[in-house]
């Protein structure tokens, strides 16, 4: 058990996850991913309106290069 404090960080914790349970063991693991990402704050990057113009060009371009993904 001296391993598993010693490799458990903050920035990486460990978890111990009863495995005699399938259904209960991927429900704690979802619970725990779930958590992980909530807590990372993520948000779409932030862009300006040449930007915009820019992707939408490049959209354009990738859709003419393959017109049966439309």
């Amino acid at each position: 058990m001296v391993c598993m404090s010693e490799a458990s960080t903050d920035t990486a914790p460990w978890c111990v996850v009863p495995a005699d349970d399938k259904e209960n063991a991927r429900l704690i693991i979802s619970t725990i991913i779930l958590d992980t990402f909530q807590s990372l704050n993520m948000s779409y990057p932030k862009t300006d309106e040449k930007r915009r113009e820019e992707l939408l060009l490049v959209r354009e371009q990738l859709m003419k290069e393959a017109p049966d993904l439309q």
